[in-house]
């Protein structure tokens, strides 16, 4: 069992049932999708609905992929989020970039599959508020994340970085403790791994993960 202070995101919420089971549960962080290819994208309009049902203290997340100035600002415009999480190919500096620009915090993630790619997440740890540490996707798949595979987590034993880190990839309830046990993660993000279908939650599966990873 891990220690109580686990703070949970579930992300791709498509539906109104879905943030609320993700709300009463415990999700300390709830993501919303804008990134057409995945099942879970939303419209600005369908997201501010939803963003508008989510209590204060629940954080509301932006996923965008290589979204340039103009889209960022009309989609901010638009629906009131907490944090901006930068999930495509952008460089420490387009994330520094946009925290000035948008003034809201950033979290990055950052693709891992082996050893070697611990370096990128040392360059982006300095310059966004949170990492997001994702399975790195195989070659020519169409999403950047969401696609439900898991990393070696040992490959994290150890490490520790000055800014707040999430650790996503293939989570599920049944393996939430033990990816906390072996990275110390104090921060879990899962999609897919609570869904009965891409893009429908799975009330159920969600207060099985909350409960597992020991949120509360």
């Amino acid at each position: 069992m891990t220690a109580p202070d686990v703070r949970v995101k579930i992300c791709g919420l498509t539906r109104p049932a879905d943030v609320a089971a993700a709300v009463e549960a415990g999700a300390a962080y709830i993501g919303f999708v804008f990134f057409p290819p995945s099942p879970r994208s939303l419209s600005p309009e369908h997201a501010r609905a939803l963003a508008l049902e989510v209590p204060a203290g629940v954080a509301k997340v932006a996923l965008t992929v290589d979204a340039d100035d103009a889209a960022l600002g009309a989609l901010l415009d638009r629906v009131p989020v907490d944090l901006l999480q930068l999930h495509g190919r952008e460089s420490p500096e387009r994330v520094s970039d946009v925290r000035a620009r948008f003034g809201l915090p950033v979290m990055k993630a950052v693709g891992l599959r082996e050893a070697a790619d611990l370096e990128s997440i040392d360059a982006y740890a300095v310059v966004a508020d949170q990492v997001l540490v994702d399975a790195k996707p195989p070659a020519g798949a169409a999403l950047p994340g969401g696609n439900g595979l898991a990393f070696d987590w040992r490959l994290l034993a150890g490490r520790r970085w000055t800014g707040p880190w999430m650790l996503a990839g293939g989570l599920t309830p049944e393996n939430a403790a033990e990816a906390s046990r072996l990275t110390a993660a104090r921060q879990l993000d899962v999609s897919s791994g609570v869904e009965s279908a891409p893009g429908r939650k799975d009330p159920d599966r969600i207060r099985a993960f909350l409960s597992a990873a020991g949120a509360g």
